[in-house]
């Protein structure tokens, strides 16, 4: 049998496990395998084929793999909770200051505070959160 179908039944055999454990650095070795397959069907020495192979995986390893690791480890942007509140606009409730009052804050009711100690915040009145302390926003 031709060197180059032993390579392809290695690729295959390398991509088994890729399926079964989800490890994407089986796949690069399925890539070099299957480099090597292209190089012994070009008529490459035994030689020049596992040069091929070792040189395609370590260097798809070296490459790809940091870029996909921390594309996986990156994961969505998306604030959910109290990290989404500030920047939100909020209607005053009852009066804010320094020492404390209500807003209505996406369909909630919270404690609030004015940032600045001399500002004051009549009821009706549009206010930013700029953040969350405790239960308490911090609004200007």
């Amino acid at each position: 049998m031709d060197s180059w179908i032993w390579w392809l039944l290695a690729a295959v055999g390398l991509g088994i496990p890729l399926v079964l454990t989800a490890m994407p650095e089986f796949a690069m070795f399925a890539l070099g395998a299957g480099a090597a397959a292209l190089a012994a069907a070009l008529g490459a020495g035994v030689v020049l084929q596992f040069l091929v192979f070792v040189g395609i995986s370590v260097a798809l390893l070296v490459v790809v793999r940091p870029v996909a690791y921390r594309l996986l480890q990156k994961g969505p942007q998306i604030r959910t909770g109290v990290d989404a509140l500030p920047g939100a606009s909020a209607v005053v409730q009852e009066r804010v200051d320094a020492e404390g009052g209500r807003i209505k804050l996406n369909g909630e009711i919270w404690s609030a505070r004015a940032l600045n100690p001399g500002s004051v915040y009549e009821p009706g009145q549009q206010v930013d959160v700029v953040e969350i302390q405790g239960a308490t926003a911090l609004v200007v």
